[in-house]
């Protein structure tokens, strides 16, 4: 494990940022195009569906504040990080109360946990954000994200993907998603994400070692939360997601899942080898 000091870091926990948008439709549409939905968009009034809220708030980070990724480097409540590679490692969603089109929006985001750990993969610092969404109604979503950063790849390298074990059989529910280039940067651009992994193959490829373009964690996490709502139709009221391995646009993957009892349900993105990719629990209204 290289000698990382994370104390100074940690001593930054609590930094908060509050941030105002609206809930318009636009990017609502958007999304309805970008996920192939066999549903219309809401309009003035109406609720945003779940996990839609990522089009909101987008980073408007100077240029010269993002790193050689395209991320941002500084103006979050995130600080830099020693390790220069980022991923999403999953995602903690309760729904409170929903958002409508139309409602002013206030956000805040604080930098609520960090962790050094070691990983299949090398050297990890793990780091949450917790945000809350107000509505003129109070709070209506809270958000715990989960970021990890790794270690550089070495030139001329594949990244290190995990193994994962596969999926409970005979999940109920089965759908198909095939990602392409077209939809990753639609994805990118509805939620404002210049992270080059999802549209640049070279640097994906030769920089970061991936085998092609890698599908957004949020993106999986969208898949699985519209997977659920299709073969459920009730309000979701808490939705827990991991990353265990990504996924990539050289090959279609499987989303899965199922009710476990009443309210809960158990969901999964499947990576072309079996193994999970991401795996959720889900609390239903």
């Amino acid at each position: 494990m290289p000698d990382i000091d994370i104390e100074p870091i940690k001593a930054l926990l609590g930094r908060t940022v509050i941030e105002h948008d609206e809930a318009t439709a636009a990017p609502l549409r958007g999304m309805v195009v970008t996920f192939d939905r066999v549903e219309t968009a809401p309009v003035a009034g109406e609720p945003v569906p779940p996990g839609w809220h990522l089009a909101y708030f987008p980073a408007a980070s100077r240029l010269a504040s993002l790193g050689a990724d395209g991320l941002p480097v500084t103006g979050g409540v995130l600080p830099e990080m020693p390790l220069p590679r980022r991923m999403y490692a999953g995602a903690t969603l309760t729904f409170h109360a929903p958002i409508r089109v139309g409602d002013a929006l206030r956000r805040e985001t604080s930098f609520s946990d960090l962790q050094l750990r070691k990983g299949s993969t090398g050297t990890l610092i793990v780091a949450t954000q917790t945000r809350k969404i107000f509505t003129p109604s109070g709070l209506a979503i809270t958000e715990d994200a989960v970021s990890v950063f790794r270690e550089a790849v070495p030139p001329g390298t594949s990244s290190g993907i995990p193994q994962t074990e596969s999926p409970p059989s005979g999940l109920p529910w089965q759908r198909t998603m095939t990602p392409d280039p077209v939809t990753l940067f639609r994805y990118s651009a509805l939620t404002f994400n210049p992270h080059r992994i999802h549209y640049d193959r070279p640097y994906a490829m030769d920089v970061e070692g991936y085998p092609g373009l890698v599908v957004h964690g949020p993106f999986s996490q969208q898949c699985l939360l519209d997977l659920l709502r299709d073969n459920t139709h009730r309000p979701i009221a808490k939705f827990a997601m991991r990353a265990r391995a990504p996924l990539f646009d050289v090959a279609p993957f499987t989303l899965a899942g199922g009710m476990v009892s009443d309210t809960e349900a158990d969901l999964f993105a499947i990576s072309p080898n079996g193994g999970i990719a991401m795996q959720a629990e889900a609390t239903l209204s």
